[in-house]
């Protein structure tokens, strides 16, 4: 490799560029995305996969070496099929809207585009990723460490839930990429002096959709309206909605959309989708069976409520199961600590609200178990895609009463297609139902314990870390409670 290539970022000011002129009719315009779609039956006539382009590599499509390597490194073998769309459009500076199913790639398909940039003129506040949960915030800050590791790319985490001043600090150190959630990003905007995204280049939204249905919709105009109209922007979701349009017009120019699946709920072909029509009290029986089941293997429980989250762990801690609860309501280091503690496998079972349900990268998921269905079924595509991820294949029952008909027709009207049932004797089930029973007194008992402790202490909601911000509605927002 080239001493060009290998040489380090430094904190050299932004360099001239030269703007491109744009007719004032082009500008009043709406824009209408040029389409690129890879259609799955036609790669599959080919003998192609949408999980990885197997004749192509990170240097076909225009990456430089040095970030070659650090894809080798991290055991990126090919580009996915959104990598190997959307990085040679990126590169040409043309702005993206880019859909795929969640799983395949989102994160190195904007990374890597903006890394490459990024060595050819460095400066500071180069990027900025906007990201709707705190979670997907730092897993994509980590993405960003990982593959600009050879370059020493220097990368500022922004989230709610987190005292300001650390956060003020770092930014005022001069950070290459800044990953934030929108409300704690127009805190700093309006309240940290010095700090300034004037001269950004490059802005991505992750999870777009998401990120207008949590109502960031009028914090994401403010923060757009202090930003530089001389930049590239990508725009990454799983799912896209009407309620992207008018974000679409606001913040991109004339851009390329990305394609790779056929449907909006399309998920990934290696994921065995199943359920279990159930009647609701024997729930709790039904779950303890199918854990047994898939005895040894790592899985996410989705709840609707946080009661019930916590509810289920002590459950399951009482039947002698590894598992560790992640909701909104704990604090963030309590929050990470729980998601660490089950990618490293000291927990097998990680029970979680909704917000687990976006773009979290845990590798070794092998079975998803929705205990409660999702409300809605873009939930339900973001939530089974934890698992069957980067090729590998995976498990997603869901338990079905007889209160969730509606909502299941809806979810399976949705992804276009019937879900096999997964297949259970009852007697077998109900061989579980007294040890159960057991774990269901220990459960009630610890949830009164715990519900007393946090009276006791004044604690509840919204207490902890506030960062020194007043407690109100973008609070709320970044707690993505689920």
């Amino acid at each position: 490799m080239s001493d060009v290539k290998r040489r380090k970022l430094s904190h050299d000011g932004p360099r001239p560029t030269k703007k491109s002129k744009k007719s004032s009719r082009e500008d009043a315009a709406i824009i209408q995305p040029r389409t690129i779609a890879t259609e799955p039956d036609l790669a599959e006539e080919e003998g192609e996969t949408q999980d990885a382009v197997v004749d192509k590599t990170f240097a076909d499509l225009g990456v430089t070496e040095s970030l070659c390597d650090a894809c080798t490194n991290l055991g990126f073998k090919a580009p996915t099929a959104i990598q190997a769309e959307s990085i040679p459009i990126a590169l040409s500076g043309k702005d993206i809207i880019g859909l795929a199913e969640t799983g395949s790639g989102k994160t190195a398909a904007f990374a890597l585009p903006i890394l490459q940039a990024l060595l050819d003129k460095p400066q500071p506040m180069f990027g900025l990723v906007m990201a709707p949960t705190r979670e997907l915030a730092y897993q994509i800050c980590q993405q960003f460490e990982a593959l600009g590791s050879l370059i020493s790319v220097r990368c500022a985490v922004i989230v709610g839930g987190m005292d300001m001043v650390p956060q003020a600090i770092a930014l005022a150190k001069k950070p290459h990429i800044v990953v934030a959630t929108p409300g704690r990003l127009l805190d700093h905007l309006e309240n940290t002096k010095g700090f300034s995204l004037r001269q950004l280049k490059y802005l991505v939204m992750d999870e777009a959709d998401r990120l207008l249905d949590l109502d960031f919709g009028p914090i994401l105009d403010k923060i757009l309206q202090v930003l530089p109209r001389d930049r590239r922007t990508m725009l990454f979701s799983a799912t896209m909605s009407t309620k992207l349009d008018n974000l679409t017009r606001a913040a991109l120019q004339n851009p390329v959309r990305v394609s790779i699946s056929s449907s909006s709920y399309q998920t990934v072909k290696n994921l065995k989708q199943q359920y279990l029509f159930i009647p609701h009290k024997f729930k709790d029986i039904y779950l303890i069976y199918l854990l047994h089941e898939f005895a040894g293997q790592t899985c996410i429980l989705f709840t609707r409520t946080i009661n019930e989250t916590q509810r289920l762990a002590f459950l399951l801690r009482a039947l002698g199961r590894s598992a560790i609860p992640l909701h909104g309501q704990l604090n963030q280091s309590a929050r990470l600590g729980a998601l660490n503690k089950f990618r490293a496998g000291h927990r097998d079972i990680l029970v979680a609200t909704d917000v687990a349900a976006r773009g979290l990268d845990i590798p070794s998921v092998d079975l998803v178990l929705n205990f409660d269905l999702p409300p809605d079924s873009k939930t339900y595509v973001h939530r089974v895609g934890r698992t069957a991820r980067a090729g590998k294949s995976g498990v997603a029952i869901s338990l079905v009463t007889q209160y969730d008909i509606e909502l299941y027709m809806r979810i399976e009207r949705a992804l276009g297609k019937k879900l096999e049932e997964h297949p259970s004797e009852k007697d077998e089930v109900m061989v579980f139902a007294e040890r159960v029973g057991d774990a269901q007194r220990v459960a009630i008992t610890e949830m009164k314990n715990t519900h007393e402790k946090q009276k006791g202490s004044g604690g509840g909601k919204g207490k902890g870390i506030a960062g020194g911000r007043a407690k109100g509605k973008r609070d709320g927002m970044d707690r993505e409670e689920g």
